[in-house]
């Protein structure tokens, strides 16, 4: 049966090369960074390669990176890690009602300490109001947390403009971003958008699970959530995943360069463009849900009166993949919460569902899928 994989917001295939360089580091360079022999050099050797393209792609300093389990630890690194760290400054935060549930579980954590948190509303698109983001940064604001593109609709938040808001409106506020979903197929320099701390993952970009990173500016200090060995610089304790990390490398080779020209994924943007064409074209209602100017990679439709749940099995049975939304939660019974705050109607939302390119999809892969789609639709019509 064919095989037609369109769920890469969830996770990505990892790359051949990538498998290769984890084997090796397994049954090779299986050393512990931190051991003094050569085995433990040829090891460190790895993470100083890993940490080194990490640094490039950012246009930062190596030693500003942070070797972590995945997303969500470097999300929860970077929150408590500041709000534990500079609460003597203030203890309100910001973040967006529409934030990963990584970021949201934290903040929500947060609160139950008696931090004061301000969720910032969204549009029919999922975007801010830079309006509402000012006039809730106030003297006691320590910490500002905003997604690069949104998980389940793909909607770009400028972050140079919010940076630069956020320092003029208090130069002491740090402001972090989840760039989970963007790192690897938009241009991304924390500095050009005045970011102090940038959140990455490495499955989302056809790299290993178990790795991520997290970008802190130098001269930052963050309250380490994990503490024992003095891994990181006392940031991460904890044995390095000396294979995910060498896994890491081939996958960040792989990456398009990008430029100011060309700030994003030329393949995946003609891919999306191709599919919305012939979405267009199919005799049922579909209703988009992702801006125009979103992510090249996330596609976000409704078909109302249908059971996403049911269209996703429908489609699985012929060998296409995609999902409802976030895989963090697409097992839980509770509608979306971000299509909630767009303002979808419960109906709307239970017939969404989510495709996420990636640039070694092909057009027969899609055109197959949209065959597949109006086939499906015409059994539920």
């Amino acid at each position: 049966m064919k095989e037609v994989y369109l769920d890469n917001s969830a996770t990505t295939r990892p790359l051949p090369e990538v498998v290769e360089a984890m084997v090796a580091s397994l049954t090779d360079n299986y050393g512990n960074p931190s051991s003094l022999h050569n085995k433990g050099l040829e090891a460190e050797k790895i993470l100083k390669e890993a940490r080194r393209k990490i640094a490039d792609k950012l246009a930062v300093l190596p030693e500003e990176i942070i070797f972590t389990s995945g997303g969500t630890e470097s999300n929860n690194l970077a929150i408590k890690g500041i709000a534990y760290n500079f609460q003597n400054r203030g203890r309100h935060l910001i973040t967006t009602e529409v934030e990963h549930p990584s970021v949201l579980e934290s903040f929500l954590a947060l609160e139950e300490e008696g931090f004061e948190v301000t969720y910032l509303k969204v549009d029919r698109h999922g975007q801010i109001s830079l309006a509402q983001l000012e006039e809730s940064i106030t003297p006691e604001t320590i910490l500002v947390s905003i997604m690069h593109v949104n998980n389940e609709l793909g909607t770009i938040y400028p972050l140079a403009e919010i940076g630069k808001l956020i320092k003029e409106k208090n130069p002491n506020t740090f402001f972090h971003a989840d760039c989970i979903q963007s790192f690897g197929k938009i241009l991304l320099h924390p500095a050009s958008k005045q970011l102090d701390l940038l959140s990455i993952s490495g499955h989302k970009i056809h790299g290993p699970k178990g790795i991520g990173a997290l970008y802190k500016k130098k001269g930052i200090e963050l309250k380490a959530q994990l503490t024992g060995g003095g891994q990181e610089n006392n940031y991460r304790c904890g044995t390095e995943n000396v294979p995910g990390i060498a896994g890491l490398i081939p996958a960040l080779d792989a990456l398009p360069a990008y430029t100011e020209e060309k700030p994003f994924d030329q393949e995946m943007d003609r891919l999306k463009k191709h599919f919305l064409k012939g979405l267009k074209k199919i005799k049922r209602k579909v209703i988009i849900n992702s801006p125009e100017d979103g992510s090249p990679q996330i596609l976000n439709i409704s078909f109302p009166g249908i059971k996403g749940e049911v269209l996703i099995h429908s489609l699985a049975a012929e060998g296409i993949y995609v999902s409802t939304g976030s895989a963090c939660h697409s097992k839980s019974r509770e509608k979306s919460h971000v299509l909630r705050s767009i303002g979808l109607s419960p109906d709307v939302i239970d017939g969404t569902i989510r495709i996420s390119f990636s640039p070694y999809n092909t057009i027969e892969e899609l055109d197959y899928t949209l065959a597949c789609i109006e086939k499906q639709l015409k059994t539920f019509f």
